[in-house]
């Protein structure tokens, strides 16, 4: 039987923002309901108040017509309402069979944990996916992409009446994209209510039957895909037309001395590899999940120990045993997981800018504040970054502002920043301000920075990046320039055994 979930005049109102306004619509059992717009159009908000994790200002829900409210999220999972956040709500000291089935796990007579059946079912769950995951692995030690993919069986496990994803392909290759998508249809077909949040337009034209667009806390329109265009729903989500996005970036194509260069690096992850990057050079490193990109990123920022090789940075070489000795000769990273390891989401903006320069801040133990806030302040109008205080607390902000705070931080002027890395920036940011980020790296590198872009997203290297270094296994398998290159030349070296 097929389930229908309704909204009705959600509102939500936070001191001095109005996050949802009037938000009515409908999403039928047996269809794929997308939720479209730019960050901060409300839709993780929404996401929040079906799964009890808020509670709306005004308005209702109604599951098969009946008003559904819920006083936390075990309420409405209870209740066969699931949410499958961004942020994983994993135990990472546990094993996978019992994340799978934390509130689930069969006991013996006696009361004692059956850990036979538990790893029994949760291996035909593992099974359902075709994924090469050991059931009694400890889910810390899975890589970022297995560890989504846990969390959605959890979901699946539930058996839930509606299921909403948000941005759930971020960190997952092609190959896991389709398992997922599979287990879509699945769903549709058992009748689920399904929504999906993802800022990959092409995903939507493979899984949705409608879309909802939000923009600002409203609701702006809503199409059936096959009445739709993917230029169309970029005009509603953003409020413009952004034409093609790297045809119109303004570049530097004027490059200095080298900057950084890489020489037979090794490390426990990676081995033999070598590149190089000038000053106002964008240099893109490409590769599928798992090819050693993240820790190439780590160990140049000396948050990995180097095993072998070399890197010589302004024509000197370097062995960085902290972060911090980075950052004092003027690397910065921006990391693949902000949330985790990029930014302290519970301080404020103007902490989390000032961090790598507090000191620089203080006199005799004393914070002068007033610099620290024209410091942050300059950072919020460099980037353009929406929010009604430097006070905000960052986990408030959405995922592109927070981005930006990182930027920010890694950029400002009382920071010698020579080499910026970027491991995935744009993960789970919307259009319109990707197309804005992409013109700040490419300012960045006007501005004579040497730039590390690294992306599991091919079509934004190959257009992005001034040289392109492909890895596989852990080792470099090619270079090719942004004019010689195309996804079918990337693919195949980064396929290169």
């Amino acid at each position: 039987m097929s389930t229908s979930l309704e909204f009705r005049g959600i509102g939500k109102s936070y001191p001095g923002v109005r996050a949802l306004d009037d938000i009515s619509f409908k999403a039928e059992g047996g269809r794929v309901l997308a939720l479209l717009g730019e960050n901060g159009a409300g839709k993780s908000t929404l996401l929040k108040i079906l799964s009890g994790d808020q509670r709306s200002s005004e308005g209702e829900i109604l599951l098969n017509g009946e008003k559904i409210s819920f006083a936390d999220p075990q309420a409405a999972i209870a209740a066969g309402v699931s949410v499958i956040y961004q942020e994983r709500q994993l135990v990472p000291a546990m094993t996978v069979m019992e994340n799978i089935f934390p509130d689930a796990m069969p006991v013996k007579f006696g009361g004692l944990l059956d850990r036979r059946k538990l790893y029994d079912d949760a291996k035909a769950i593992i099974d359902v996916f075709g994924l090469p995951i050991d059931p009694a692995e400890q889910v810390g030690r899975l890589n970022v992409a297995y560890q989504q993919m846990v969390e959605i069986m959890k979901a699946y496990r539930r058996n839930s009446d509606v299921i909403a994803f948000d941005e759930p392909t971020a960190p997952l290759t092609d190959t896991e994209i389709d398992i997922l998508f599979n287990i879509i249809k699945k769903l549709k077909a058992e009748g689920k209510t399904i929504l999906y949040v993802s800022h990959r337009l092409s995903e939507i034209f493979k899984t949705a039957d409608d879309i909802v667009v939000l923009k600002d806390g409203k609701l702006v329109t809503q199409f059936k895909v096959t009445e739709t265009s993917e230029t169309e729903l970029i005009r509603a989500m953003v409020g413009r037309d952004i034409g093609d996005t790297y045809a119109n970036l303004s570049r530097n194509d004027a490059f200095g001395d080298v900057v950084l260069d890489v020489k037979n690096l090794k490390t426990p992850y990676v081995r033999d590899v070598s590149f190089r990057i000038r000053k106002g050079e964008i240099v893109g490193l490409a590769g599928l999940v798992g090819a050693g990109r993240t820790e190439v990123a780590r160990a140049l920022f000396g948050a990995d120990p180097v095993t072998g090789g070399e890197i010589v940075l302004d024509g000197e070489s370097v062995s960085f045993k902290s972060p911090r000795e980075a950052i004092k000769r003027g690397v910065a990273l921006c990391p693949e997981d902000r949330k985790e390891e990029g930014l302290v989401m519970f301080r404020s903006i103007k902490d989390n800018v000032a961090m790598p320069v507090i000191n620089k801040l203080c006199n005799l133990g004393f914070l002068r504040r007033s610099e620290l806030t024209a410091l942050a302040d300059r950072a919020v109008k460099k980037y353009n970054l929406k929010t009604p205080s430097l006070d905000k607390i960052t986990f408030e902000l959405s995922g592109g502002n927070q981005q930006k705070v990182i930027l920010g931080r890694w950029t400002g002027d009382r920071l010698n920043t020579k080499l910026l890395i970027l491991d995935e920036p744009t993960k789970g940011i919307d259009v319109g301000t990707k197309a804005e980020l992409y013109q700040t790296v490419c300012d960045l590198a006007k501005d004579g920075i040497a730039v590390l872009f690294i992306s599991g997203e091919l079509t934004e290297v190959i257009n992005l990046a001034d040289n392109i270094v492909v890895m596989h296994n852990g080792r470099v398998t090619g270079a090719v320039s942004r004019q010689e290159a195309t996804e079918e030349r990337v693919l195949a070296l980064a396929m290169l055994e």
